[in-house]
């Protein structure tokens, strides 16, 4: 699958990270600098999307099939790649998204122990070649993590979103190293931003990585 222009943003980290807030700060940022952006996440974005994602994280759902759970990250993704990423990067904006297959390589590929050939074969189906243009990985210690995701579990309205918090500490403690080794692996492209300090620290971090793409890549 193939686009031009545009500059494709993902936020990566477990639970509890601060990915949802430092993903709106970029957002305001980006759009105070004049630049269209789309903001997505996984799995959701579009309608068909939203429904998937009631069925994966359903904490009622606990019976949910490893390879059943694979596939249907897969759908919510091939829906929202089709609908909502590529078009807005063929239109030359800026894409945030909260999650993308590093998600599935270190959930479902590490943690589920499925490994990461059938993950990355999925994905020429679903995505073909398209790849972030960079990853921020919101790296936190395991507790503070779990910690951070069960008060927002507790306090959140609306249907309960809680079926993968709800996963062992091993299953998190794989995910974490997941995705620890996949930024060892792909430096230049997935950036670790250690997500310990204050927002307005990690910030910063995330800007001083995308601000430099931002001169290069075909954007408005």
């Amino acid at each position: 699958m193939t686009r031009r222009g545009g500059l494709f943003i993902t936020f990566e980290g477990t639970d509890g990270s601060g990915k949802t807030t430092q993903i709106r700060l970029l957002r305001e940022r980006l759009m105070r600098e004049g630049y269209e952006v789309v903001e997505t996440a996984e799995p959701g974005g579009p309608p068909i999307g939203v429904q998937i994602r009631r069925i994966l994280l359903d904490p009622a759902n606990q019976e949910l099939d490893p390879r059943a759970e694979l596939l249907l990250y897969f759908a919510s993704r091939a829906q929202n790649v089709a609908e909502c990423i590529v078009p807005a990067l063929k239109a030359g904006k800026v894409v945030v998204c909260d999650r993308f297959t590093d998600s599935t390589v270190v959930y479902q590929g590490a943690g589920r122990g499925l490994g990461q050939e059938v993950v990355e074969a999925l994905h020429q189906v679903a995505c073909g070649t398209l790849q972030p243009d960079i990853t921020l990985y919101l790296d936190i210690d395991l507790e503070t993590s779990l910690d951070r995701a069960r008060q927002r579990n507790e306090s959140q309205a609306g249907p309960a979103e809680s079926r993968m918090d709800d996963q062992s500490v091993e299953f998190h403690r794989a995910v974490r190293d997941g995705y620890l080794k996949l930024a060892a692996r792909e430096p230049g492209r997935v950036r670790v931003i250690d997500a310990g300090h204050d927002a307005a620290t990690v910030e910063q971090a995330i800007w001083e990585q995308v601000a430099p793409l931002l001169e290069t890549a075909r954007v408005r």
